[in-house]
């Protein structure tokens, strides 16, 4: 019992040491997220969003004319993620064809 003890105080010990290149990190670069009311000083900002034709074609990959009007969503879109317009599961799932270009 007390060998399993001092295995998982190592393990522990381990695994914060190796947080530390992640905390030492913060200084770097300001963490948005932490304090949700207010947006971090020197946070980057999106000033702009390019919806060129390239992106319009990547983002509407495998569906035909004429667009449904529920995507229209697509005007509003910034630049965040969703899963929308990024490849999905492989095989039958793939009902926009993604994997096969």
């Amino acid at each position: 019992m007390k060998a399993k003890t001092v295995t998982i105080a190592v393990l522990v010990g381990v695994a914060v040491a190796g947080w530390g290149p992640l905390v030492s990190a913060e200084g770097e670069y300001p963490i948005a997220g932490t304090q949700p009311s207010q947006r971090p000083q020197g946070a980057p900002v999106i000033t702009t969003v390019d919806r060129t034709p390239e992106w319009y074609r990547h983002a509407l990959t495998g569906v035909s004319r004429p667009y449904p009007y529920s995507l229209n969503f697509l005007e509003n879109q910034g630049n965040w993620y969703t899963p929308f317009n990024r490849p999905g599961m492989h095989g039958r799932y793939d009902i926009r064809g993604w994997h096969n270009h």
